[in-house]
Formats: structure tokens, C-alpha cells, sequence
């Protein structure tokens, strides 16, 4: 039986997409697996998921898994998704971005997903630069680093991921590095059993473009400067900022609960199916203008 073999054979397309296109070192291997086990652990059929993915380095991971997916236009994962989840509500839309892909170009769609609190998962690869296109900075390229768009450092300063999704709305949000794999499966599981918009942000390294160019070292001494960085977020928060200096959290930021899009969409057509009239504002002025008096009356 298949269930009873190796997650590589159970989820991976392993006769007909390997070898993949990463790179020698890259934490988007690390994450596919935390991603499938994850899947495992809750139980999903491979017809129950779909996944979606935008462009870059990330962008390729749907290619590997053998579930329903949807390799979609730069920066417009979550607006396909948002689509599937809206025709086939009984799915579990998974997208997968890289900070460019996220925060850039689909900036807004983010944003308006996490506002709208659309019951999807997004998990955002977060390695600091663009990777496939050649190295250019990204969103979360760090104030002063290099890259091939930015070759005596940027002058902007970078956003921070899973921060913005808690302000914009989003009912779940932790953050965790391929480096803490163990945390990162769980962060990942709590994100698709939550219902409503999910986020978790994966730092992760870039050895090829954002470790040459900035003098970081290989993937390993990439991967100790997350170990050494990280600070869970219960400590942080008892931590002064000069203490945070230099360092970011790991762990989850939010964890809330709020109707859905989908939920509050059906009570609308319910009302519309029952024929009600929606509220008529010259009705509504009358009834303030009547309050208006009585309260001057008296």
C-alpha cells in the first residue's frame, strides 16, 4: 500500500520532476518536507489540496508534489487561490510565495487576502533577495546589504513579513527558519488547520546571491547565523530593543479567531435568496432625523 511507503514516494513526484532546479544547499527543500509532513500528520488526500504558487525560486515547488496545483503569473498566487477557494470551498488552498513574489509585486493582494481574512494558507519564503531573476533586492532585503540592483547596498529599508500580516488582519501568523525544522513542521500544521488566513513566514538562506554578495558565507554558516539570530517570541517580548538588535523572532505572533470572507459571503446570499430588501437610506435618514427631534424635545 502507498501509505505505508516513504513521504517521498507518497507526495513527491519522484518519477518525473526530479532532479529539481535549486540550488546545492537551498532551505526550499527543507521546507518542502517540513510542508509534506505536516500534510501527513493531518491527514489530507492528495485530491483534498490544492497548491499554488506565483514565480521564483519558490514558485517551483508545486511542480514536485503530486496534489492539485496551479503554477500562476508573479505576484498573483493568492488572487487564483482566493478563486479556487470561492468555486471550491471544501478544498485546502495552499499558496507558496518568496518575499519578492509576496510582498512586491502581489503586495497588495496580500494584504487584502489577510484584510478579508480569506481561508487560505500562505506560506512566504523569506531569503532576503530575489533568487532566480539574478539577485536583485527584494522587499526584505536588509537596509545596507548588497545585491546586483543595489551594489553599494540599499538605501530601504525592509519589511517585516509576519508583522504586516498580523496588522493587515491575518487570524494566524508565525514565523520560523529551516533551521528549526522541528518548530517550522508545527508552524506549518497549526497554519493549515486553522480555518481563515494563515500565515507563515520561512526564513531562509540564499547562498548564491544574498551569501556571496553580502560575504555571509556558505549554506551551513547561513544556516548557524539562524540558529544564533533566531529568539523565540516569548523571550523577545521580554527582551529591550537594544537586546533585539541585530536579531528577529521565531514563533507565533497571532493566533485569533474571525469569521471568514466565505462565511459572511453566504450570509449575504442568504439574505438575498430570501428576498430581502436591502436597508433604504432614505428610510435610515428619516429614522435619524426622528431621533434628532425627540432628542431635542426632551
Amino acid at each position: 500500500m502507498i501509505e505505508d511507503r516513504p513521504l517521498i514516494y507518497k507526495y513527491l513526484r519522484h518519477d518525473k520532476k526530479f532532479p529539481h532546479v535549486w540550488c546545492g544547499g537551498c532551505g526550499i527543500g527543507i521546507l518542502l518536507g517540513s510542508l509534506i509532513r505536516a500534510i501527513d500528520r493531518i491527514g489530507y488526500s492528495k485530491d483534498e489540496i490544492v497548491m499554488v504558487s506565483g514565480i521564483g525560486c519558490s514558485g517551483r515547488l508545486p511542480v514536485y508534489v503530486d496534489f492539485n496545483t496551479l503554477h500562476t503569473t508573479h505576484g498573483r498566487a493568492l488572487t487564483f487561490a482566493t478563486g479556487v477557494k470561492l468555486a471550491k470551498p471544501e478544498l485546502k488552498v495552499i499558496t507558496i510565495m518568496g518575499d519578492g513574489d509576496a510582498t512586491a509585486i502581489g503586495g497588495n493582494h496580500f494584504i487584502h487576502a489577510a484584510r478579508r481574512n480569506i481561508d487560505l494558507s500562505a506560506i512566504i519564503v523569506n531569503n532576503n533577495i530575489y533568487g532566480m531573476t539574478g539577485g536583485q533586492y527584494s522587499p526584505t532585503t536588509p537596509y545596507g546589504e548588497r545585491a546586483t540592483t543595489a551594489t553599494y547596498g540599499t538605501v530601504e529599508n525592509s519589511f517585516n513579513i509576519a508583522q504586516l500580516a498580523v496588522c493587515a488582519g491575518a487570524v494566524f501568523v508565525a514565523r520560523g527558519t529551516v533551521f528549526h525544522t522541528r518548530l517550522l513542521d508545527q508552524f506549518i500544521e497549526r497554519a493549515l488547520r486553522k480555518k481563515g488566513f494563515s500565515v507563515v513566514e520561512v526564513i531562509s538562506q540564499c547562498q548564491t546571491h544574498f551569501g556571496r554578495l553580502n560575504k555571509k558565507g556558505n549554506q551551513i554558516e547561513m544556516l548557524k547565523w539562524q540558529r544564533d539570530h533566531a529568539v523565540p517570541v516569548e523571550k523577545a517580548q521580554k527582551m529591550a530593543p537594544e537586546e533585539m538588535a541585530g536579531k528577529f523572532e521565531i514563533g507565533a505572533l497571532v493566533d485569533r479567531e474571525a469569521p471568514t470572507y466565505h462565511e459572511e459571503y453566504l450570509k449575504l446570499r442568504e439574505k438575498a435568496k430570501e428576498g430581502l430588501a436591502p436597508p433604504s437610506l432614505e428610510k435610515e435618514e428619516k429614522e435619524e432625523s426622528e431621533r434628532r427631534e425627540a432628542s431635542d424635545r426632551h
